[in-house]
């Protein structure tokens, strides 16, 4: 059997001194008594005009007051120790190396760990040659002679193209001008590039047609001189240009409009003449329909009139 207690317990009713038997009169009043209990939490409401942020250091979610002094009570990096392995650090070591990319014999040093000692250059696999053929005394004199070179310079262009990985400017520009005449970067690609497809069709296997690069000099020589015009034009050409650009571009959108134009005409044209030749084929169904009509009419009159010349035949028979 519930007892006062429970009751008290299950209508949120304060349990006094007195846990006897519930009146009449404590159950009439437990509403007013949660009334009263509601009105007593004070609500902060945040004044007109104050920004969130100010109201929010005055009152924390917990209406508590504001700390009068600074406090960290957050753990941060500073409580927290460094974990440290407990393998032993590799000793590095300060080691010569040289680059196989260099043929001066030139040494450098630089940190390295003990067990890489005695290894290659790790960066010296990113080294990548260019393969310039190589030519005999025999070979030059059959098939790469030359009137406007002789051998000793086509010897030393060879020789700085092998230096300089093909880099023609570079090899333009450390040319021996004093020893030989003066060239040009496209005859210095011409005579080369010359020279490489001669000796790929010669040493070329028989019956086999090898890919040989050839190299158009007076089309780079004209690509050369356009960038110098281009490059040197004045600023009353260049608005003379943007000018005529301008009014070619106008051109050109008239002439669509008016092939627009055409095309949108001979779409009418032809649905008339569609329009036409369907009232012709009308036409014509109509007509064989009054022929045919006609000619079914002429063979009723046909059978009519034989029909009643065999009734009078009959009679005179009669």
């Amino acid at each position: 059997m519930a007892t006062g207690a429970d009751v008290r317990d299950i209508l949120e009713l304060g349990g006094g001194e007195n846990d006897g038997p519930i009146s009449k009169k404590d159950l009439i009043n437990s509403d007013k008594k949660k009334h009263k209990k509601a009105t007593e939490t004070l609500t902060f409401k945040r004044p007109e005009g104050m920004h969130r942020e100010v109201y929010a250091l005055l009152y924390s979610d917990k209406k508590d007051a504001p700390p009068l002094l600074p406090s960290d009570t957050t753990q941060g990096y500073r409580t927290v120790k460094a974990k440290l392995g407990c393998k032993k650090v590799r000793p590095w070591k300060w080691m010569p190396f040289t680059n196989p990319a260099r043929k001066d014999g030139a040494i450098f040093h630089h940190w390295r760990r003990m067990a890489e000692e005695g290894k290659d250059y790790p960066f010296a696999r990113f080294n990548k040659t260019v393969q310039v053929p190589v030519y005999s005394e025999q070979e030059y004199q059959m098939h790469l002679h030359d009137d406007g070179w002789t051998k000793a310079e086509t010897d030393h262009l060879f020789d700085l193209c092998k230096r300089f990985d093909l880099r023609f400017v570079v090899v333009h520009d450390r040319y021996d001008y004093q020893q030989f005449r003066k060239r040009s970067i496209e005859d210095l690609k011409e005579r080369y590039y010359n020279i490489c497809g001669k000796l790929t069709k010669v040493r070329a296997a028989s019956g086999t047609e090898p890919k040989i690069y050839i190299f158009d000099a007076g089309h780079e020589r004209r690509r050369k001189e356009q960038l110098d015009k281009l490059f040197n034009r004045t600023p009353e050409q260049v608005a003379e240009e943007e000018y005529l650009i301008q009014e070619l571009r106008k051109i050109e959108n008239r002439k669509k409009e008016r092939e627009k134009k055409a095309q949108d005409l001979q779409k009418l044209i032809k649905a008339a003449d569609t329009t036409t030749e369907l009232r012709r084929a009308e036409k014509r169904v109509s007509k064989k329909e009054r022929e045919k009509k006609a000619q079914d009419l002429q063979k009723l009159i046909k059978a009519a009139d034989t029909t009643t010349e065999l009734r009078r035949a009959e009679k005179r028979v009669s």
